[in-house]
């Protein structure tokens, strides 16, 4: 059986809206664009990592509603696996996810049925050895989404690698729940803002030497810059990006750990698997919408010609 990506994230509906510039308080703006997409960085990861030829299979919630259809219509699309059954009770959430002129996007978020994880559904979420768990810091912020997880991740066997990235609302992450996660992660991936917000340290070097142990890699994610690895034991290298001009960041992040960890189950060094996982997100941030990781045969012409 092929080792997989197993994933506890969220999956959610961005409603995407592209703009020139935000709107001041009580005014209005004509948008350039928008569309309704599946999204959130659990969706955006699996998609990447599906696309790059990686077995992927959701072990989170989605809802019974118009948002819940899209979303599992959107990952049985993808050729995601869907582990539980949806929750009858509520739809799945969705945000609103702005991009503007500068390719920043800016979210608002209403939470539903991906916050709905259980212990009882969880323990129905089979992970093999040699297998890749994801785990979202979306996914982190309360119960019982917060103690279902850390649970869960105590009793996994060594043999599986955990990717964490705690996301853009690292600051609400209850400090007991960041703890545990970090202790039970083998790859800690992160962009420079969420790094120093962890550490207080805004040199991105020794904010990966304060994240890393023994036993826990670091990414982080430096946007123009690449990225800065530091593997178990090794020292922080930084690796370079590939020039691209962006028109919407948004899954930039999501697209790299999806690559990433399709790299490192094809057997991939953490360095190299670094620079692809650059590729990917550059690729990504050409293009609008939430998840638009490339395919493996677009990655590979893109590190040959770097288009």
């Amino acid at each position: 059986m092929s080792a997989k990506l197993v994933c506890v994230g969220d999956t959610v509906i961005d409603v995407t809206v592209t703009v020139s510039a935000l709107p001041a308080p009580g005014g209005d703006i004509l948008a350039d664009g928008g569309a309704m997409l599946a999204g959130g960085s659990g969706f955006n990861v699996m998609s990447t990592a599906r696309r790059l030829g990686v077995p992927a299979a959701y072990g989170g919630i989605h809802g019974t509603g118009p948002f819940g259809e899209l979303a599992r219509a959107a990952m049985l699309a993808e050729g995601i696996e869907i582990l539980l059954d949806p929750d009858t009770d509520v739809d799945s959430g969705w945000d609103i996810a702005i991009t503007d002129a500068s390719s920043e996007r800016t979210f608002l978020t209403v939470v539903g049925a991906e916050a709905r994880l259980t212990a009882e559904r969880i323990a129905k979420v089979a992970v093999n050895p040699g297998d890749v768990v994801y785990v979202s810091g979306y996914g982190l912020l309360s119960d019982p989404n917060a103690s279902t997880i850390t649970n869960w991740l105590s009793q996994l066997p060594q043999s599986v690698t955990v990717v964490t990235d705690p996301g853009p609302l690292i600051a609400d992450i209850p400090a007991l729940t960041l703890d545990a996660t970090l202790e039970a992660t083998s790859w800690w991936s992160c962009n420079h803002a969420e790094a120093t917000a962890m550490t207080g340290e805004s040199d991105p070097v020794i904010a990966a030497r304060m994240l890393a142990s023994d036993h826990r890699g670091v990414i982080v994610r430096l946007g123009a810059d690449g990225c800065l690895i530091m593997a178990p034991g090794e020292d922080p290298e930084q690796v370079a990006a590939f020039p691209v001009e962006p028109v919407d960041t948004n899954g930039a992040g999501d697209t790299h750990v999806g690559a990433f960890i399709a790299a490192i189950l094809a057997q991939v060094d953490p360095v190299t698997a670094a620079r692809l996982a650059n590729a990917a997100s550059a690729i990504a941030v050409t293009r609008r919408g939430p998840a638009t990781g490339p395919t493996s045969e677009e990655l590979d012409r893109f590190m040959e010609t770097g288009r």
